[in-house]
């Protein structure tokens, strides 16, 4: 399935960025080069999410999977262009269906495994999957029983595959037939999904070519050839696939998987296996920097650490390089295909790469990795007017040989999502620091505005995760029939720990912040609500603040 244009094909390829290797190609040389080096680590605790003990595969054992898979799929009616969706959790069966859905010709659509009927059931009948790989329960939710009422629903979604057949399958031997199967590099690779918080999940489809640019980008982040990689987040989306399934499979190396987020398990991987190079979102970050257990401990392996889905803190950053002489990057990214890093070549001042990027495509500048150049950048106002000048906020738009050709079928959505010239709307609203550099300044539906200032929620959050009383924090607007809107923040204490708006007011009162950036109103709560990709579910909070202030629901 080609869905790039063919103005698009045509310009890609005359810059020498888009080629004829699939990732397919990239698995197959690494798997001749060096067929007996630990390929893939499932996570530690393995046993207690899927019932089996965790595996290591070599990536001899690992192509032998994914061929037995494909030729078991193909013979089940499994054929070009055929949409699979894969709901498991992080194991190296899911790693491995990526290559052999692929291998069949066919799309696989990871999900997340907190995704229930409502937002499955809308993906199967959005894409007309074939099929769908699942695990019978898990943690007491029956998978497969909810796919059963989903497929009895349908009309095109013919199979189900539990995760004991997909092991069956990989036992299975290779069928010559599968070679006739063609796959080209502008073929689609996957559909993975946007996070939905507060709509249906639009579907984004990427190329072979878009993800082998999109490993070309994470180079900046210091990846390089035969780096241990570590993913801490579900191998569903850009988050994990863009920084290490395709690093991974562009580079070699070993991949280490890790899923659900647990710290001691985290840090016990992170010192055996000898990762080099882990994404981590903010929370998992900080809870890890104020967890007891990370005192002390040797991480001599680890070369870097991007934060993804949010900004660091400063704090975060400096306590990473004081600790472990870790230099920590900065990735901004959607699954959209879109990204900009902010690593230790293009941005070496930490106080700068804390929340400011390359300005990719700005003239006169050249960054680390040459695929950069291609990639054009641009804000604008809400008029959709270029803005300039320092400390101009816009929101930024994207193009580049990375991103998706649209929304999978949803044209509705693409007339709304590009400009005349093919630039992706973000809805990232990014500030203009000097003529190389962008800084994000937030969403933008969570920007604060408070008597006409407008306060970025994400600059309160990480001011606060330096609080010593905060394990974990988020700030939304709250409405105010003076002002506007006031800052309110949501915040869980440490354990023991007792917190005060005004203790946090003073906090912030040290750090020099503007009076009207303040905080205004505290809710202390048990733990901040999250999506699978470890984003704060703010229109959850939103929800809840004004159910309370309308006396909805107890203060």
């Amino acid at each position: 399935m080609i869905l790039a244009s063919k103005k698009a094909i045509e310009e890609y390829t005359a810059a020498g960025c888009w080629g004829t290797r699939t990732l397919l190609d990239d698995f197959r040389d690494h798997a001749a080069s060096m067929p007996d080096h630990v390929a893939i680590v499932d996570p530690l605790n393995k046993e207690v999410l899927l019932g089996r003990p965790p595996e290591r595969l070599s990536y001899r054992d690992l192509a032998r999977a994914v061929e037995g898979t494909a030729s078991a799929l193909a013979a089940a009616g499994i054929g070009k262009d055929d949409i699979v969706l894969v709901q498991l959790p992080n194991c190296w069966e899911l790693a491995m269906l990526y290559l052999a859905i692929a291998r069949a010709g066919a799309i696989i659509s990871p999900v997340p495994m907190q995704w229930r009927s409502r937002e499955l059931g809308y993906v199967a009948e959005l894409t007309a999957a074939k099929a769908l790989v699942t695990v019978d329960t898990f943690h007491g939710f029956g998978h497969m029983a909810m796919a059963k009422e989903i497929q009895a629903a349908s009309t095109a979604l013919k199979m189900l595959f539990s995760y004991t057949e997909i092991r069956a399958m990989a036992g299975t031997g290779p069928d010559a037939g599968l070679d006739r199967v063609r796959v080209e590099a502008n073929d689609i690779f996957t559909i993975c999904w946007t996070s939905g918080t507060e709509a249906q999940s639009k579907g984004c489809p990427l190329s072979h070519n878009n993800w082998r640019c999109q490993a070309a980008l994470a180079s900046s982040a210091g990846i390089g050839p035969g780096d241990t990689l570590l993913t801490a987040g579900p191998l569903v989306n850009m988050g994990a696939v863009g920084t290490v399934f395709a690093p991974w499979l562009l580079n070699g190396g070993t991949m280490v998987l890790h899923h659900p987020f647990e710290p001691l398990l985290l840090l016990k991987q992170m010192m055996e296996e000898k990762v080099q190079y882990t994404l981590l979102v903010p929370a998992v970050l900080n809870l890890i920097l104020k967890h007891p257990a990370a005192k002390g401990i040797d991480l001599g392996g680890l070369k870097s650490i991007t934060v993804g889905s949010a900004p660091p803190s400063l704090w975060a950053m400096e306590e990473f390089e004081k600790r472990w002489s870790v230099a920590m990057g900065n990735i901004w990214g959607m699954n959209e295909g879109t990204g900009i890093v902010s690593g230790v070549k293009d941005i070496p001042d930490i106080t700068r790469r804390v929340d400011q990027f390359p300005r990719y495509g700005a003239k006169g500048f050249t960054w680390s990795v040459p695929l950069t150049n291609l990639i054009r950048t641009k804000l604008v106002d809400g008029a959709g007017v270029p803005v300039e000048g320092m400390d101009a906020v816009g929101e930024l738009l994207y193009r580049g040989p990375n991103v998706m050709p649209g929304y999978f079928r949803r044209p509705d959505l693409n007339e709304r999502a590009f400009d005349a010239e093919g630039f992706f709307r973000t809805g990232d609203l990014f500030q203009v620091k000097g003529a190389q550099y962008l800084k994000f300044f937030d969403r933008v539906k969570d920007i604060i505005i408070r008597g006409g200032n407008n306060i970025s929620a994400q600059e309160v959050e990480n001011l606060l995760v330096g609080h010593p009383a905060i394990l974990e924090v988020a700030v939304i607007a709250m409405p105010d029939e003076q002002l506007g809107e006031r800052v309110c923040v949501y915040a869980v204490p440490r354990p023991g720990e007792t917190l005060t708006l005004e203790g946090i007011v003073e906090f912030m009162k040290k750090a020099g912040v503007a009076t009207y950036k303040l905080p205004e109103r505290l809710e202390v709560v048990a733990a901040i609500p999250r999506n699978p990709v470890g984003k704060a579910l703010k229109s959850q909070l939103r929800a809840e603040l004004a159910a309370r202030m309308s006396g909805g629901v107890p203060a």
